[in-house]
């Protein structure tokens, strides 16, 4: 699953692609990692508008996954989306757009679990992925920290497309790349809403780095660390 990504775009066009009319954020900064359980830009809507926000990427865990447990580090991923643990977090209040530039998933196919970093191109533009996130959440996120209160999102996933597949068979990110469907995943009914919960086209990513915890577009791409199957191009 996609514990980390990047997002190194500006805040204007984050707003401009999504329609946001406001910001809670003074300075966006470059994000070249984005880890679970740390802070990133959503876009979400509010009773003032669409608005770019901060939050904490993790959403609460389901109670049996905390049994034994004095913190919850969230959960970063969302596949099934008829649980009645996620149903209550799909109407178009608790929905919102997660930018990114570039996501990893570790190597699986050949066991060595190398970050993989996917864009869709080498320039990393902008997309985002299918996001819900939930206000002001109290729970203790680590142990070291002490209860916290803090607005958290996760984004949904689905089956993997080819790229992806091959070198992380289970789950790829719900990745949003036309307007209608932004739109529509931020205005429509659930149903209509949840038949974006879909890979992207097979070929419509690229593998662009592997191996730094970070994707930094000036590294060397190692590519002696790639599965035999992937074609560079």
């Amino acid at each position: 699953m996609c514990n980390l990504y990047a997002m190194t775009s500006n805040q204007k066009a984050i707003m401009a692609l999504t329609k946001a009319m406001q910001s809670q954020i003074g300075n966006l900064p470059v994000f070249e990692a984005i880890f679970a359980n740390g802070f990133g830009p959503i876009v979400r809507n509010t009773v003032r508008g669409r608005e770019l926000a901060m939050a904490r990427w993790g959403m609460p865990s389901p109670a049996f996954a905390l049994q034994g447990k004095n913190y919850d580090r969230g959960i970063t991923n969302v596949r099934t989306t008829t649980s009645p643990h996620w149903r209550k977090w799909l109407g178009v209040e608790h929905r919102c757009l997660v930018p990114f530039t570039s996501f990893c998933e570790p190597n699986q196919a050949d066991g060595s679990k190398v970050n993989t970093w996917f864009a869709f191109d080498d320039s990393r533009p902008l997309a985002f992925f299918a996001g819900i996130w939930v206000p002001a959440w109290s729970s203790v996120r680590k142990v070291t920290d002490g209860p916290t209160t803090d607005d958290l999102y996760a984004f949904l996933t689905t089956e993997p497309n080819a790229e992806v597949g091959a070198v992380h068979s289970k789950a790829m990110p719900v990745i949003l790349t036309r307007d209608d469907d932004i739109e529509a995943w931020m205005t429509q009914p659930v149903a209509d809403a949840l038949t974006l919960q879909r890979p992207l086209p097979d070929a419509a990513l690229k593998i662009v780095l592997t191996g730094p915890k970070k994707d930094d577009p000036d590294a060397v791409l190692m590519t002696e660390a790639l599965p035999p199957q992937i074609e560079l191009f």
